[in-house]
């Protein structure tokens, strides 16, 4: 479809988005800068500038009065489709996102010597959602998936992925929440274990700029939230280098998820007026923590990755001032059907741990709040050995 080049003033002028596809919020914020009167209708929380009017409610022909401007961006094909040929019957200018063909406007580039629709990032999409040669890049979701259980992924985040063109994922990401994903995505594996990580960080980082240089919507997933030694700061700080668009999407913690699940409160005014979350191994695989920062009994501890040094971590603590009759409890596959938990206290959880054969990902909670789970527990798992 060839397009003819104008420019227009938008100044105190309606425009109008359905939905809150990214590329559509990314364009309400470009209108917002020409100091247009738009209007967003969507039921989806929606993160806009204070002068945007978001109306929270279903779509109504009668939206289309006195616009100038129409953006389609609901995430469905099918209701884009319909509201631009609402907007064809009025004569109104609508651009469909990712559906550059049916479009009747785009953003245009100006260095450009043809028309480029870049701030929609669909120019050149083809069925499955590859970006062309002439488009700039689309738009990466950094989401956080949540500890395990589908049931807790946000709403946003369960948008994102049934919409994605490429997920990479990690070993935390469960099958039940990879089976939501769109099935034509291309998926790229990118996990870590310990000592053996299939890509490393600065492999991922570039993957996904090259992704994005290919697909209208990337999705990067990652168990838990990823900023929460997720390692999402690094990956982002590369896709702002390189100018790439993306989004965060926060995702239910592990420390939150495993402990409401194991009937444990991470804060109590009888127990713990503090929480900290901890990683269990840095960088050069040590544990290297300010052990005199966790000797308050009043705090609760939260380890990630603490199995490995489980034993170290105890010690540590007992010698440096914590009490060994301190409750402490390990959880293994936390939210998920085959959760199971290992209470006990600082000096004697290693060793049962030791002996009842468990495996990653687990979760290490330390204080006065593990001795409420027998009284607050309320998931029943496949078993449980405490």
């Amino acid at each position: 479809m060839k397009y003819l080049s104008v420019s227009i003033t938008l100044k105190d002028r309606k425009c109008l988005v359905v939905g809150t596809h990214p590329q559509a919020i990314r364009l309400v914020h470009e209108l917002a800068t020409q100091q247009a009167n738009v209007f967003v209708v969507s039921h989806q929380p929606v993160s806009v500038p204070a002068t945007i009017t978001v109306l929270d409610r279903e779509f109504s022909e009668a939206d289309l009065d006195d616009c100038w401007l129409v953006i389609a961006g609901t995430g469905s094909a099918a209701e884009n489709q319909s509201i631009k040929h609402l907007c064809d019957i009025r004569r109104l200018f609508c651009n469909v996102i990712d559906d550059v063909e049916n479009s009747s406007w785009v953003v245009t580039d100006q260095s450009a010597e043809h028309t480029v629709a870049t701030a929609t990032g669909t120019a050149g999409v083809s069925d499955k959602g590859r970006v062309g040669s002439e488009s700039t890049t689309g738009m990466v979701s950094l989401v956080g998936a949540g500890p395990g259980d589908p049931d807790l992924l946000t709403v946003r985040a369960l948008s994102r992925i049934r919409n994605a063109d490429a997920v990479v994922y990690d070993r935390l990401v469960s099958e039940p929440i990879l089976a939501l994903c769109n099935p034509d995505a291309e998926f790229v594996y990118a996990g870590k274990a310990k000592a053996n990580h299939t890509l490393p960080q600065n492999s991922i980082n570039a993957l996904l700029v090259e992704l994005a240089q290919s697909y209208s919507r990337v999705v990067r997933l990652k168990g838990g939230d990823p900023f929460i030694f997720g390692r999402g700061g690094e990956e982002i700080e590369t896709l702002a280098d390189q100018h790439v668009a993306f989004e965060v999407v926060p995702g239910i913690t592990a420390a939150s998820g495993c402990a409401a699940f194991s009937g444990i409160p991470l804060t109590h005014r009888d127990h713990a007026q503090s929480c900290i979350f901890v990683t269990g191994h840095l960088r050069d695989g040590k544990i290297n923590l300010n052990w005199q920062e966790l000797t308050d009994p009043q705090q609760t501890i939260v380890v990630y990755m603490g199995l490995t040094g489980l034993d170290a971590i105890c010690q540590s603590l007992i010698q440096h001032g914590r009490s060994q009759q301190t409750p402490a409890a390990l959880i293994e596959q936390g939210t998920k059907p085959a959760q199971r938990v290992l209470a006990s206290t600082l000096a004697d959880l290693p060793d049962l741990v030791a002996k009842s054969e468990v495996a990653a990902p687990t979760l290490l909670i330390i204080g006065g709040v593990v001795s409420l789970r027998d009284k607050l527990r309320w998931f029943q798992p496949e078993h449980d050995s405490s």
